[in-house]
């Protein structure tokens, strides 16, 4: 379901998004949500999609293709690494990239590699290039399981450079990816509370249960007022002059992230074991999302906002 999802949404324009910080940063992120309440798998292989899409324009990369499905595949391991090295004016990858996601699905991907400096760089490929191969999936979790994320090997394959060294991380637009990010994870929680609704609207809930929506409501609410704040905050300041940029997108991830704690915890405690044992999409709604929001780091991302936090005016 999730891949045919993506792909009727690419096909029908649904995923052309505004770009961030160009004033309508809020309808992006909106889009994003709606696309995760759906399906939580299909929401995250899509904002990877528009990630790349906004990437590529902020650094000048080549413009996708109508039919293309992007990834953007950035995450790092000690014991597999992706390396870049310059063939008489060509660029070729070599080793293996971890935590690819959708590494069968997606027609390209934006990928980071070292360079021979020890640098960073950014690599737009073409996986149906020679050399591209995604390994045998090891994933045992039923989370996520459609997203098809596994590692991928480089051979000599070819690549096209984007930005300069480094530049991944320090353009402006990494931070508004990563609440782009945060956005999705709130439809997958509006998604996941979507029985508890059901069941106060039908007048079936006791006091308990409305407590726990109670307390899911606030923390939604919470969750889509600071992610529009924010937003704002992106279309005033695009280029990320004020520097304020990652302490805005962390504080969104981390309000989100406790609605989304909210959510999947209250709906059990309030519904019981019913949902999760008779109702195949919610289950898999609180399985995805449950993987999904573990791109948060959990307490190194709440240090890392508190320190920001403490130097902030």
């Amino acid at each position: 379901m999730s891949t045919g999802l993506v792909t009727e949404w690419l096909v029908s324009g649904e995923l052309d998004l505004p770009l961030p910080g160009r004033g309508s940063t809020a309808l992006r992120w909106q889009r994003l949500a709606a696309m995760a309440e759906v399906d939580v798998t299909a929401g995250r292989l899509a904002e990877a999609h528009a990630d790349a899409v906004a990437i590529l324009a902020e650094l000048g990369g080549p413009r996708p293709e109508p039919g293309q499905w992007w990834g953007v595949w950035a995450a790092e391991a000690g014991d597999a690494v992706l390396s870049a090295r310059d063939d008489d004016g060509a660029v070729r990858l070599s080793g293996t990239k971890v935590w690819c996601s959708g590494a069968a699905l997606c027609s390209h991907a934006l990928v980071t590699a070292q360079l021979p400096s020890g640098e960073r760089g950014l690599f737009a490929v073409d996986l149906g290039a020679p050399g591209v191969r995604p390994l045998p999936s090891t994933w045992r979790n039923a989370g996520m399981a459609d997203s098809d994320t596994r590692s991928v090997h480089f051979e000599d394959a070819p690549a096209v450079v984007v930005g300069e060294p480094g530049e991944y991380l320090t353009r402006p637009g990494f931070w508004q990816g990563g609440a782009g990010v945060a956005a999705c994870w709130l439809g997958g929680a509006r998604a996941v509370a979507a029985p508890l609704y059901a069941r106060a609207a039908a007048d079936k809930a006791d006091a308990h249960a409305l407590a726990h929506l109670g307390a899911v409501d606030a923390a939604l609410a919470c969750a889509e007022a600071t992610l529009t704040a924010v937003a704002g905050d992106v279309d005033a300041d695009p280029e990320n002059r004020s520097g304020r940029a990652e302490l805005l997108a962390r504080r969104a991830r981390a309000v989100v992230e406790t609605a989304v704690d909210e959510a999947i915890s209250r709906t059990g405690r309030a519904l019981g074991p019913a949902p999760l044992c008779l109702d195949p999409e919610h289950a898999r709604r609180v399985a995805d999302l449950s993987v999904y929001v573990r791109q948060s780091h959990a307490e190194r991302d709440l240090e890392r906002l508190g320190v920001l936090a403490g130097a902030s005016p």
